[in-house]
């Protein structure tokens, strides 16, 4: 497909919102223009993505995700990103205008800067990256191209973000080459396709290189040449450069390009605290000096010598052809002469040893095609390639594990628990859906068990730390812990649970703890001279057991009524006997028949023979013969024994 810039969109409105006036210029993944947002009455940038990008439905994804980042960001020293969108599958980003030139364009027209100027530009560029750095935003793409002079003086930097989402964009179809700036990337993005606020600190200092020297740190035919550049030979040295530089930038520049990210600046801050500590240690002299462009232009053709490396197209995607190696490898364990990255230097005429040399070249090639091939075919189709993880969440886990089988990444199934995710459903995934991963990536599926419950275990019978322990062991709190008494289960044992034993909990939740005191004691309340039923009743209810041992007969006691009791008092447990002995009441005895008319004196014997008490009452007082008239009590009845009866005599 051609991605050649086009006029069209001239005279057009976008989103019926933004009216294209002219175009500004053309890149390898967009064309900008200047537009008018008719909503707000201002100018700004139309960045307008090349349509094979738009197309691509990872592309898509990633634009949307990294413009909102970008957005996010706010800093005098960045262009703004203010709005995002889609018309009839053109996507756009409408941008801050900023009117002036770029940085290529500067040192396209004026070749190395004076120190003094290089920091004036470079000190701002490491301002913005630095807001940027603290926001979580790599920039990734730090080039002369997205670094922006304004009319009036003020730097500002662009992009932000875009590189993260055309990564997978980076080679295109039809040429082979490798798309964008292959020249500022840091070793770790050409081995590992990995950045961090370091990366952007390397290419930063390339671009303070460039500044200084008026030429790229490297350059070369093909991307793998420049790349093999990047991780084995490193950047060149200023002085390499230019011999006057002053020492100082020389070992600036070196740090922030060391190919090992630890040896950088941990981030565009900490770059730019060390650049203006090294601004204060030149002299006006060294800050306004400038190399002559004749020796620069010496020092770079010397130290810059490659041999170029022609990037082939890959095999087709039906092919079984495999490659010899990754990038990785070849970047890695090349020889630097096949590379083409490593400065070659003459030092005269070649003898008769160099002549019988002189077929190696032509072998040099045919490697060079070989890895070049392989390159492409590792990072278009191969286990280089990017690819994008499929959005799974909320799918059953055969359907996620194949969704993301067709993507190239490798499943690996973790179960975990959720209150709201069905059981067999995918809750997350690492890495998140819509992340850039190679292909070959081990993606980790959490899929749900349900809800987290645990069973209350069983518990009565077992002592509280027995309890205790068992309740932290399912994963459960224990809760308040009560005593009571119990006729059956020991003291200091669990008498039951709340809740009970079997059901299901979450997670931390709380069992409450019945324990036993053992059994209750009552008291004993003396009953002696009480009526029988009586104490049935109060003790019954207490829990004990009413016994009664015996009856006797009480002259003091009532029948019915207790004579004694066992025990009389103290304490007894529920279930306990109290012995009674009951009254019957006093003896009875028969009152004698035949005494009307006796003698008082033979009825009072009868009488007190049979257990009476004889009273004499005189009916006619003063005249009385002694003869008994009547008794007080019937004859023939039956009286307690020491009863009184009244005689009446006449």
């Amino acid at each position: 497909m051609s991605t050649a810039p086009s006029d069209d969109l001239v005279g057009e409105t976008l989103d019926g919102r933004y009216r294209v006036l002219e175009r500004l210029a053309d890149g390898g993944m967009a064309t900008v223009f200047l537009a008018l947002d008719t909503r707000l009455d201002r100018e700004v940038a139309l960045k307008v993505m090349r349509p094979h990008l738009a197309q691509d439905e990872s592309f898509r994804s990633r634009f949307h995700r990294e413009a909102r980042s970008a957005a996010r960001l706010s800093h005098p020293g960045v262009v703004a990103v203010f709005d995002q969108g889609e018309d009839a599958g053109r996507m756009f980003l409408a941008m801050e205008y900023v009117p002036g030139q770029t940085l290529r364009d500067v040192i396209r027209a004026e070749g190395s800067l004076t120190p003094r100027a290089a920091i004036d530009i470079m000190l701002p560029v490491l301002d913005a990256l630095a807001a940027a750095h603290r926001a979580g935003i790599i920039h990734r793409d730090v080039k002369p191209e997205n670094v922006i002079l304004r009319e009036d003086g003020a730097v500002k930097v662009a992009d932000f973000g875009l590189a993260r989402a055309v990564t997978s964009h980076t080679v295109t179809s039809s040429s082979g080459l490798l798309l964008g700036t292959v020249a500022y990337l840091s070793p770790e993005q050409v081995e590992r396709g990995i950045a961090d606020a370091r990366s952007d600190v390397y290419a930063a200092g390339l671009l303070l290189f460039e500044m200084l020297t008026g030429s790229k740190a490297f350059d070369g035919d093909t991307a793998i040449n420049v790349a093999y550049q990047h991780v084995h030979a490193g950047a060149p040295r200023l002085r390499d450069r230019d011999p006057h530089a002053p020492e100082v930038l020389d070992e600036l520049v070196a740090t922030a390009t060391a190919r090992d990210p630890d040896g950088r600046p941990v981030d565009a801050a900490a770059f730019a605290t060390l650049l203006r500590t090294a601004r204060r240690e030149l002299t006006p002299d060294e800050l306004d000096d400038r190399p002559d462009a004749a020796d620069a232009a010496a020092a770079a053709a010397v130290t810059t010598r490659t041999t170029a490396l022609p990037v082939e197209r890959p095999a087709t995607r039906g092919s079984h052809a495999q490659p010899s190696a990754s990038l990785r490898d070849q970047v890695r364990g090349a020889p630097p002469a096949t590379a083409g990255g490593v400065a070659v230097r003459t030092s005269g005429p070649r003898g008769p040893r160099g002549r019988r040399r002189a077929v190696w070249p032509w072998i040099l090639v045919v490697v060079s095609a070989a890895i070049a091939s392989a390159t492409a075919w590792f990072f278009i189709a191969g286990p280089g390639a990017p690819t994008i993880v499929p959005a799974v969440v909320g799918k059953p886990v055969v359907a996620a594990e194949s969704s993301m089988r067709a993507q190239h990444l490798d499943p690996s199934r973790r179960d975990g628990f959720s209150e709201t995710v069905a059981k067999g459903v995918v809750i997350s995934t690492t890495p998140k859906a819509n992340d850039e991963v190679r292909r070959g990536t081990t993606v980790t599926l959490v899929v749900s068990k349900g809800p987290e419950r645990y069973s209350v275990p069983t518990l009565a019978g077992a002592s509280l730390a027995e309890a205790t322990n068992q309740i932290t062991g399912a994963n459960l709190a224990l809760g308040k812990v009560t005593e009571a008494f119990d006729e059956e289960v020991p003291e200091g044992q669990v008498v039951a649970s709340s809740p009970k034993a079997g059901t299901s909990l979450k997670r931390g939740s709380v069992v409450a703890l019945t324990v036993s005191k053992g059994r209750q004691p009552v008291k004993v309340e003396n009953f002696t001279g009480k009526p029988l039923t009586g104490a049935r009743n109060t003790l019954g209810k207490a829990g004990l057991v009413v016994e009664v041992s015996g009856e006797e007969n009480s002259d003091t006691v009532p029948a019915g009524s207790i004579i004694s009791q066992d025990p009389a008092g103290g304490t007894l447990f529920k279930g306990d006997k109290v012995t009674m002995v009951v009254s019957k009441g006093p003896v009875l005895v028969t009152v004698p028949g035949g005494l009307i008319g006796k003698q008082f004196t033979v009825v009072r014997q009868i009488l007190t023979t049979a257990g009476f008490k004889v009273t004499e009452k005189q009916a006619i007082p003063g005249i009385n013969f002694g003869t008994v008239q009547g008794l007080s009590l019937p004859e023939g009845s039956q009286q307690p024994k020491g009863s009184e009866i009244v005689v009446t005599t006449v």
